[in-house]
């Protein structure tokens, strides 16, 4: 019997790796469940290979069991299909020469037994602005190559109200060992402070780095934006409004994009109170302050001048819609600027939290891959 229990647990456990989390604390066990699957694969082929001992609910708990075995399995397997075309796929959409695509494998089994990302690099905390109230840093980690290198700025989530630079360190170290300058910024927060708030601060992250370009060597040719959730707004909002000369792309992670669509289609509030999220950010209701809402949504800016742009979102996304990279995409598609949208099916708010879970590896690659075709 506690055999059959703890299997029945498990294929609950399971369905989250192709149904949406229902209230906040499924969703952080979506996380785990898609991006770290090796452990519940092995508990579940464990709790199977028990039934060797036990005659009662024998069936009926290895047939759920192996249910939940394939469910688990399920994000590897749409990864792995991913993988095969997923160097073809950026390739032809940002139509590269040969020698600027990087040569690693989108997708490695053996990874998924790793639980942590160990090649981590320290970085300086610098003063990049001061205000009346307040001073902002960022966290830079230099590029591991000699000469003036490529910067990635890195603007974090948090619902624009919370959050720090030291959100999700492991991407910033990996980017630094593959050549880039990362500058994983601080930015003033809402309530207190409201769009358009944080674009100003990149903008003065950007003149910081090309102040102190010597020092720290960096190409002030080649910037590139990178932003999670909200930060993935405030990054696409400044890219497509700043028109700065030596920004070369931008990477959205699973952002806002169409803030005015966002506030009429609100999250389940089990998991978050999106419209009170976003009040705090720009103002107001939105039928208090329509306007703010359409001036802070990126999707209204994208013309035949905007930068190339990464989008990587996962279908199972329960605190930003997949929606507002739907019309992200079908915005630049309009406007015939070079893209390309990295869709995981199975993926969940935050799934890159893992660099070798099925989403991290997939996301990382396409990173890196559209950090080479931009930046050469």
């Amino acid at each position: 019997m506690i055999r059959l229990i703890i299997i029945i647990l498990l294929f609950l456990l399971s369905l989250l790796a192709i149904l949406k989390a229902q209230a906040y604390f499924l969703w952080l066990m979506a996380i785990a469940v898609a991006e770290y699957p090796m452990i519940f694969v092995i508990s579940t082929m464990v709790m199977l290979a028990t039934g060797v001992w036990v005659t009662k609910y024998k069936v009926t708990g290895s047939v759920i069991g192996v249910i939940a075995l394939l469910l688990f399995l399920s994000p590897i397997i749409r990864s792995y299909i991913i993988s095969r075309s997923l160097r073809k796929e950026i390739a032809v959409a940002f139509d590269p020469s040969e020698e600027t695509m990087v040569d690693t494998k989108p997708f490695g089994f053996e990874k998924l037994f790793k639980l942590s990302y160990s090649d981590t690099i320290h970085s300086r905390v610098l003063t990049y602005t001061t205000y009346k109230d307040t001073s902002l840093t960022m966290d830079f980690f230099p590029a591991y190559q000699t000469g003036n290198r490529p910067c990635v700025i890195v603007v974090h989530g948090g619902s624009w109200s919370s959050g720090d630079s030291k959100q999700l360190p492991d991407l910033n170290s990996y980017m630094a060992k593959a050549g880039y300058n990362v500058a994983a910024i601080n930015y003033r927060l809402a309530p207190k402070h409201q769009t358009p708030a944080p674009v100003e601060d990149i903008k003065n992250a950007l003149a910081y780095l090309r102040k102190h370009a010597a020092e720290l060597h960096i190409d002030t040719n080649k910037f590139v934006l990178l932003g999670r959730s909200a930060g993935a707004q405030i990054v696409l909002l400044a890219a497509y409004t700043l028109h700065d000369k030596g920004l070369k792309g931008v990477i959205d992670f699973y952002g806002p994009a169409d803030m005015v669509w966002g506030y009429s289609v609100p999250s389940n509030p089990l998991v978050m109170d999106s419209r009170k999220v976003m009040g705090d950010y720009i103002g107001g209701t939105y039928a208090q302050v329509p306007v703010k809402y359409a001036a802070c949504s990126p999707i209204e800016f994208v013309d035949s001048t905007s930068v190339p742009t990464l989008i990587i979102h996962g279908t199972n996304d329960v605190l930003v819609s997949v929606e507002h990279s739907r019309r992200l995409n079908a915005k630049l598609n309009e406007n015939n600027i070079k893209h390309f949208w990295l869709k995981l099916p199975w993926a969940t708010h935050g799934f890159d939290y893992n660099l070798n879970g099925p989403g991290g590896q997939l996301s990382t690659y396409a990173v890196e891959q559209f950090l080479s075709t931009v930046t050469h």
